[in-house]
Parts: structure tokens; C-alpha cells; sequence
């Protein structure tokens, strides 16, 4: 998988990284896709103060899902945030929502919205 930018998307400033997750996220992809955001974002080093993880285009996605982003979150410094963009009424949303993650990590309905304030 390779984190590539989307020309339609807003281009992250300084310290911010935006990457789009896959289709599907599952107990067979969920933790090669933890070490290619951890790789992707440890060109930051302690400069990075926020990850917008983008599920837009994220169909299917279960617990793995789930414990993908608390685990990114766990893992990053603590200065650095981390926010959610996902369809609103779409699964990863769901998901977030009855899992209770969404207390611990702000979901946005667009990348726009997440890269502000």
C-alpha cells in the first residue's frame, strides 16, 4: 500500500500528516497497515503535532479497525493529535461510534474540517 496525496484534498501544513486508509481493514491487513502509518509518520519525528487518519474510502473496516487508530494514537508522542475523517452514516463512522472511540478520538466529515484549528 503506498499513502499517495489526493490532488482534490487540502495539502497538510508543516508538522500535520494526512493519510488515506484502505478500502478494508481486518484482521489480515490491520497490522501491516499500523506499520505503514507508523513508518509514513515517523519521517515527522517529534515535529509531528497532528495525524488526520482519512477512512473515507474505507468500506468495511471491524475491531481491527478500532484498535488500528487507539494503537496510533498510543504510539505517537503525546503532543501529537490524532483525528478521524469518515463518511458520516458510513461504517468506519459506525464502527467508531458503538465501539466508543470517538469519545477518545475527534471524527470529522471531512478532511477540511479535521486539518482546521
Amino acid at each position: 500500500m503506498t499513502f499517495l496525496p489526493n490532488p482534490t484534498e487540502p495539502s497538510p501544513p508543516p508538522g500535520c500528516a494526512l493519510l488515506a486508509l484502505p478500502p478494508e481493514i481486518d484482521y489480515c491487513n490491520a497490522d501491516a497497515v499500523l506499520s505503514l502509518v507508523l513508518s509514513a509518520v515517523g519521517g515527522h519525528g517529534r515535529g509531528l503535532r497532528l495525524l488526520v487518519l482519512d477512512l473515507t474510502g474505507t468500506r468495511f473496516m471491524d475491531s481491527q479497525g478500532v484498535r488500528l487508530v487507539n494503537d496510533v494514537r498510543q504510539r505517537l508522542h503525546p503532543r501529537a493529535r490524532v483525528r478521524v475523517v469518515a463518511r458520516p452514516g458510513g461504517v468506519a463512522s459506525r464502527v467508531l461510534e458503538l465501539t466508543g472511540l470517538r469519545r477518545d478520538v475527534p471524527v470529522y466529515d471531512n478532511v477540511a474540517e479535521a486539518m482546521a484549528s
